[in-house]
């Protein structure tokens, strides 16, 4: 079998390491991968968002199937490219991929079918939002509608900091027409947890859950990253509210999209906030979620390219999906400065990992036999354990060992789920 993944980061180098696991795949593309990826794959210099070549590619050399795995390539329409060649594909369609590719359609979906969420304002005229600000109780929340790299999400601490995201949005066009329109809604309060699934439209199976750490340095404080680190599972998310996310969330998401004629396939992400008055969904994501899928993957027991084609076929209830009892951290490592201004192009050394430990590649090049970083976040350093002490130990263990000039890492990834499990 010859199979193609789309996307070149940390994410889709963890996807790639777990199909390896399955001995009929012969071949893995990379497109484009990274230099890091080069060691696990093929790596392609065809973009993630240039459907048509990632289409003629797969024609071309016949790949079996496709896993694409970024929101853009998927809100763009590859699946629908590549299932058009007769390729069978892991990932929703463009018009299920809309549940990330516009805030006020998720928004719309889940009032119309009763799906717990923060109440919100949708506007596309800056005056009326500015007016309403006026009044919206603080803090709040701003979002630009469409795809922003993960950084189009603004808590607003102040009316003021709120006029100004409005302002950057609409006015300035910070994140170019995806500010077009923006929905501003109630912020809410409470542990939030990321919960990636496996659905076909018919069957729906969680992965495990797990925390996110969004901001960049230590105590969760300065500006927001693409994730420094996670941990898995949650320990705020409990047997029973897993039962009741299933109920009032879950479900009713899946069912609402077949409802909408948008049958959702691939990994549908659910990104909650554990409030007082229950669990509501602060986000949807179209596809795994990057670092999330680094720690909930080493985890997995069942394999994944059977779970991939069991979903693109539409028998995904054929398939008993199962993760181990333990646990898994991932420590990210960014070069200094990320998220707002870094430099590239370092010397990057990687360390030797053990049985359950893991470095997937996020951000670097290869120029002749060296491996120079490129980019914000630059490796994902996890580990799994028994216990959740341990596989954080061992996972800062290991990412004190990458040599890397100007690499940064948090020092305290792990230690709000280390707390909550003391607490208990």
């Amino acid at each position: 079998m010859k199979v193609m993944v789309v996307g070149g980061g940390g994410r889709e180098h963890a996807i790639i390491k777990k199909l390896k696991e399955n001995k009929t795949i012969e071949e893995i593309y990379a497109l484009p991968g990274n230099g890091g990826i080069a060691a696990d794959a093929v790596c392609v210099n065809i973009g993630a968002k240039d459907i048509a070549g990632i289409a003629a590619f797969a024609k071309e050399n016949k790949i079996d199937f496709a896993v694409v795995a970024p929101d853009d390539p998927l809100v763009l329409g590859a699946v629908d490219a590549l299932e058009g060649e007769g390729i069978p594909c892991f990932g929703p369609n463009k018009r299920a991929a809309i549940i990330e590719g516009s805030k006020i359609f998720s928004k719309n979906l889940m009032k119309k079918y009763g799906i717990p969420t923060a109440e919100y304002e949708v506007f596309e005229d800056m005056d009326a939002a500015l007016s309403y600000l006026d009044k919206a109780p603080v803090p709040t929340v701003v979002k630009a509608d469409g795809l922003a790299l993960g950084k189009g999400v603004v808590v607003a601490q102040t009316r003021e900091e709120a006029k100004r995201a409005v302002k950057e949005m609409m006015q300035d066009r910070k994140f170019g027409e995806s500010g077009a329109r923006i929905v501003i809604e109630e912020f809410l309060t409470g542990p939030e947890v990321s919960v990636l699934s496996f659905t076909d439209g018919e069957t729906l199976v969680p992965m495990v859950s797990s925390m996110d750490h969004k901001r960049a340095h230590d105590g969760d404080e300065g500006p927001n990253t693409g994730g420094m680190g996670t941990v898995a599972p949650n320990p705020y998310y409990t047997k029973e509210i897993a039962e009741e996310c299933m109920k009032s969330i879950f479900l009713p998401t899946m069912h609402a999209m077949n409802a909408e004629n948008r049958t959702f396939k691939g990994c549908l992400y659910f990104g909650l906030m554990l409030t007082p008055k229950g669990p509501k969904v602060i986000e949807y994501n179209c596809r795994f979620g990057d670092p999330e899928t680094q720690v909930v993957l080493p985890l997995l027991k069942t394999d994944l390219f059977t779970i991939m084609q069991a979903v693109a076929a539409g028998r995904l209830k054929d398939v008993k999906v199962e993760f181990s009892a333990g646990h898994a951290c991932c420590v990210v490592v960014a070069s200094e400065g990320y998220p707002v201004s870094y430099k590239s192009g370092f010397a990057l050394t990687l360390p030797t990992c053990g049985a359950g430990e893991y470095v997937f590649v996020a951000g670097a090049k290869r120029e002749g036999d060296k491996l120079l970083s490129a980019g914000g976040r630059v490796l994902g350093v996890t580990a799994t354990a028994e216990d959740l002490q341990t596989a954080v130990a061992r996972a800062y263990r290991l990412a004190k060992q990458v040599g890397l000039e100007n690499g940064y890492m948090r020092a305290d990834i792990g230690q709000r789920a280390l707390r909550a499990y003391r607490e208990k």
